[in-house]
């Protein structure tokens, strides 16, 4: 079965390190997945408290990631990364179910019937 989603050690350094700056050693990055964006959903990010029962949790050495029911189908064997650039750094999702993507990976489209997210140019 696959993992919802992994994350390298890069993103989990720096998600101790954001969960520290902000005071939050006991939070929890929340991933989810929106209906809009120019290719039918867009990747939202944002620091948990507190998390929904219905939350699927996944813990990945000491740092956790809360994902909602919604999300959940759309993000299963993503993989969480942290790239530093001077444009479009930070926290990036690498989606296998992404078919289409397009603004740099924050927007994408997982119709069924397979192909690969295009590398942003």
């Amino acid at each position: 079965m696959t993992e919802l989603l992994t994350m390298t050690d890069e993103a989990k350094s720096q998600l101790r390190s954001v969960l520290e700056r902000q005071n939050k050693p006991e939070g929890a990055l929340r991933v989810y997945i929106s209906p809009g964006g120019c290719s039918g959903f867009s990747y939202g990010m944002s620091l948990e408290d507190e998390i929904d029962p219905d939350d699927a949790v996944v813990e990945v050495d000491g740092v956790k990631v809360v994902v909602d029911e919604f999300s959940a189908q759309y993000l299963k064997g993503s993989l969480i990364d942290y790239e530093d650039s001077l444009m479009g750094g930070g926290f990036q999702v690498r989606n296998p179910n992404a078919v289409k993507s397009c603004a740099c990976g924050q927007s994408f489209d997982a119709a069924q019937g397979g192909g690969q997210a295009k590398p942003c140019s």
